[in-house]
């Protein structure tokens, strides 16, 4: 496929876990832009008939995965031919110039970087002042999670060790990794992430319940546990570990991320 404005092939790679709607709204996005991804790579948690159409109607290669974000991400990545990885959860809009903004900072020496955190919806004085608390915490060295759309270069995330196989907290050790060898490059371009969580537990409620999780994963708590409560306070092993259905019927999916 050839590129008009991007110099190196892209792949964006979603895990899933059953958000068909999200997937769907995110690949019909991804379709407008001019320039597209070398190569989508979705990669489901289970085996899901619904997402061969849509997966093929979408021009994107379909694989499967245990049901543990780490895993999964990683899968994708060594399952990815292209020379940049941009992870992308499901639920999450990039900005329409995101290939762009990645080709422009590989193509200035960056290795990695990350996104802008944002909310979707209706702008409010909450949702500002806890996307000006993330973008702090970053600027101070926080870890940027997930959902702020993580890229990588192919040969550094394997230099790296890529992404460990545990349900939570899995971009940690990789974005250190990256920042040590001093070109992972923060984004003014912003990535706006679904409001579902902050809505069904409370925005400071969820908020503060992410930053406890943070801390204890900075204790050394195993992941399996921090994920059990994250989804809910189930054990970790549940059905809550795996995606189990929140109050929307809905799934916490493997993009869900402790951010905020």
């Amino acid at each position: 496929m050839e590129h008009a404005f991007v110099k190196h092939d892209i792949a964006l790679i979603v895990p899933v876990l059953g958000d068909m709607a999200a997937l769907a709204e995110l690949l019909g996005q991804v379709d407008g832009w001019h320039d597209r991804p070398a190569e989508i790579v979705v990669v489901s948690g289970r085996p899901d008939p619904r997402l061969v159409g849509l997966c093929r109607e979408h021009g994107c290669r379909l694989i499967d995965a245990q049901a543990n974000r780490g895993a999964q991400l990683d899968r994708g990545a060594r399952t990815a031919r292209a020379s940049v990885f941009w992870f992308l959860h499901a639920d999450v809009r990039p900005p329409d110039d995101g290939l762009e903004a990645i080709d422009a900072a590989i193509e200035d020496g960056a290795e990695g970087g990350c996104f802008r955190f944002a909310f979707q919806g209706s702008r409010t004085w909450y949702k500002r002042l806890l996307e000006r608390l993330v973008a702090l915490r970053i600027a101070l060295g926080g870890i940027p999670y997930g959902d702020q759309g993580i890229f990588v270069r192919r040969d550094a995330y394997l230099e790296c060790g890529g992404f460990p196989q545990q349900p939570l907290f899995e971009e940690v050790r990789l974005v250190r990794r990256l920042r040590r060898r001093g070109r992972f490059r923060p984004l003014a371009a912003r990535v706006r992430v679904s409001t579902r969580r902050w809505e069904r537990d409370g925005w400071w409620s969820r908020s503060w319940r992410n930053r406890w999780l943070a801390s204890c994963n900075m204790l050394g708590v195993s992941p399996e546990k921090l994920a059990g409560a994250y989804h809910g306070g189930a054990a970790a092993g549940s059905d809550h570990v795996r995606g189990a259905p929140d109050s929307h019927g809905e799934r916490d999916e493997p993009g869900a991320r402790p951010n905020a």
